[in-house]
């Protein structure tokens, strides 16, 4: 990080400006969106001096408890949904996973190895309570929450609403079904639940990993859910058979939305 950002380390405000200047850099290069990969929400906030501390005694060598980490990364978290409002990002959540849980093969391999499940702790409070400070501040970022426990998607698709505004269609969304619910059975929970809950009509639709090339085929496999679920829905009456209303919808779920909502020009 010192390197990449020209600059040298000391303090919580030196790190603060480092990455700071990186996320001026990428936005200068086309990105508008972040992604964090978090266990749970950070929202136990401190004051600077407080959050200086806690740094200082890190980079000395000192040990740092759980709970000074927690405290640590919902200072730094704040930072981060303040810089994506100010240049217009959007911000990811993705929310839940508990990793490396195999101790004996993340000692002899390492992280990320595929040893990681669904983790189980409470969501809303805490998801809540950042989502709530930044909004006070009026510093709340468009942000995409995604779940991987699908025991949270009601109080995902329920969250959203608490904080929409600003002028922006959809501004807070519940994202996809996300790792193990990327698949037919968590693609059709996920929709089912938002249409009950929030507005379909303004769902940005399927994300892609594209770092993979293989991970493209799944906004295939997603628009083929969403085409049958609403198929379904028409076959039963449930809603009209109208391509003049439902065709529309579907274009936008599937791209337009999105192109709309991070501003592409496409």
């Amino acid at each position: 990080m010192a390197t990449a950002a020209d600059v040298d380390i000391r303090t919580l405000d030196d790190l603060l400006a480092a990455l700071k200047k990186r996320h001026d850099y990428f936005h200068e290069h086309g990105c508008r969106l972040s992604d964090h990969g978090l266990e749970r929400c950070y929202a136990s906030f401190i004051d600077d001096e407080q959050a200086a501390l806690i740094f200082s005694r890190a980079r000395d060598g000192n040990e740092v408890t759980r709970t000074e980490q927690h405290l640590f990364a919902s200072h730094m978290m704040l930072h981060f949904g303040r810089w994506d409002a100010e240049r217009g990002w959007t911000k990811q959540l993705h929310i839940g996973p508990l990793r490396n849980n195999n101790t004996r093969l993340l000692n002899k391999i390492g992280p990320d190895i595929g040893c990681d499940s669904m983790g189980d702790l409470p969501q809303a409070n805490l998801l809540s309570a950042y989502l709530g400070r930044l909004d006070q501040e009026n510093a709340l970022p468009k942000t995409i929450l995604y779940n991987i426990n699908p025991a949270d998607n009601a109080v995902f698709a329920t969250m959203i609403g608490n904080f929409q505004g600003d002028g922006i269609a959809g501004k807070i969304q519940w994202g996809s079904g996300w790792w193990f619910l990327d698949q037919w059975e968590g693609m059709q929970s996920q929709l089912n639940t938002l249409s009950s809950q929030g507005l379909l009509s303004r769902f940005v639709g399927m994300l892609t990993d594209s770092r993979s090339l293989l991970s493209y085929p799944r906004h295939e496999y997603f628009r083929r859910c969403l085409c049958d679920l609403l198929g379904t829905d028409i076959e039963r009456g449930a809603i009209p058979d109208d391509d003049s209303l439902l065709g529309p919808m579907i274009r936008n779920i599937c791209f337009g939305n999105a192109r709309d909502y991070l501003g592409l020009e496409l």
